[in-house]
């Protein structure tokens, strides 16, 4: 049983998924969002593809914690994902910083220009996959 992460956006989805054990986070695509329909059947094939019980996906909250219209945008996006693979649990995880996480490694890894889009998507949707499994394991403990 695999966990996705996602990271929705207006040009962008990234994707990631956990290992068999629900330990690491592995980013696996970026999927363009020109073609609503043409990116949620990519999405919908690699939830199909991962064998992914549950879906998390990052929150974007304003810094203050309040949720705005880009929350509502994305709850709409998971309502869809969910009635188009309805075998999945969704989950939310507030994902405040992750792109800021995410351009931070890029910088390390000297990731630049075109590279750097494509993939800064998928870095995010890494950060909040690895934020809920590590979430999970402190409560196991």
């Amino acid at each position: 049983m695999r966990t996705m992460g996602i990271d929705y956006g207006d040009a962008r989805v990234g994707v990631a998924v956990s290992d068999a054990l629900g330990i690491t986070a592995q980013g696996v695509a970026t999927v363009p969002n020109r073609v609503y329909d043409k990116m949620m059947d990519r999405l919908v094939s690699l939830i199909a593809e991962y064998d992914a019980k549950t879906v998390v996906i990052g929150l974007p909250k304003n810094m203050d914690g309040t949720q705005g219209e880009r929350c509502d945008v994305t709850r709409c996006f998971a309502e869809d994902l969910k009635q188009r693979a309805p075998q999945i649990e969704i989950v939310f995880r507030d994902e405040r910083l992750s792109t800021v996480q995410a351009a931070g490694i890029l910088n390390v890894t000297n990731t630049r220009g075109k590279d750097r889009k494509n993939v800064i998507d998928t870095v995010s949707a890494c950060i909040i996959l690895e934020d809920y499994l590590n979430s999970i394991k402190l409560r196991r403990k």
